[in-house]
């Protein structure tokens, strides 16, 4: 489907309907870079690419603040509250989205969360399960010693956790920044529930992309999907070979 999608973004838009859709673009069909011009200069893709951005940067940057703080607090503090959270973050990840999304959307409009920034944090609330299990996961390992050598030298907690923790966090705190970058961009059930066409998303500006009668520029839309695609998919390729060891790592001791 990515390659039919790239394929067609470069053709007009009386070929893409045709059976030559599945077929590299020749010289009749061959439409340059005009579908990625009318897909920029299309109403509210600029804006929607915007509050994609802001959502998704704001939101991971969040995640891996509170996920790592909570992780480490459950690590080193051994008390009925920070199994309870643990637990709580582990249930979170059994829950499916389908099964709380509509008292999800009325508490939010209540709360007034139905805005690109209130959306942050239902973001935050719905990726802080898996992320601060992962956490927990390496963060069980990393050696107290450098903790305790860090207190000795006159380091508070604070300046322990940003100093000393998250530095050796790094591989895990990769690996949730592309999991949920590539989930809060590409997600379109949460802000189509939340922000509706008021604030549009990118996955949502692609649905918008109609003309009268429900016609819809095949061509414009192509080019809106590239463009769509392409940003999460290079930080994707950038940033791969830390995923496996993200992932494996906490997995086993030493």
């Amino acid at each position: 489907p990515i390659l039919m999608i790239l394929l067609n973004s470069f053709k007009k838009e009386t070929s893409i309907s045709t059976s030559t859709a599945f077929l590299p673009p020749t010289a009749d069909t061959f439409a340059g870079a005009a579908n990625y011009v009318n897909a920029i200069s299309s109403k509210g893709f600029l804006e929607s690419f915007w509050y994609s951005t802001l959502i998704t940067v704001t939101s991971v940057a969040l995640i891996l603040l509170c996920c790592s703080m909570c992780a480490w607090y459950i690590t080193r503090v051994n008390s009925l509250m920070s199994k309870a959270m643990y637990y709580l973050c582990v249930f979170s990840m059994v829950v499916p989205f389908q099964m709380v999304m509509f008292t999800m959307s009325k508490l939010a409009n209540i709360l007034h969360l139905d805005n690109p920034v209130g959306i942050i944090f239902v973001y935050v609330g719905f990726g802080a399960g898996l992320s601060t299990f992962m956490f927990t996961g390496f963060a069980r390992y990393v050696p107290r010693e450098i903790e305790e050598a860090a207190c000795i030298d006159g380091c508070g907690p604070v300046r322990t956790f940003f100093s000393v923790v998250f530095p050796v966090l790094k591989p895990t705190a990769i690996t949730v920044a592309i999991l949920n970058a590539m989930w809060i961009w590409n997600d379109y059930l949460l802000p189509y529930l939340l922000l509706g066409s008021t604030y549009k998303t990118i996955p949502i500006a692609v649905q918008y992309l109609r003309g009268g009668y429900g016609s819809v520029d095949m061509g414009a839309m192509m080019g809106m999907l590239v463009l769509a695609i392409a940003p999460i998919l290079v930080l994707y390729f950038l940033c791969q070979k830390y995923i496996v060891s993200g992932v494996m790592a906490g997995a086993v001791k030493g």
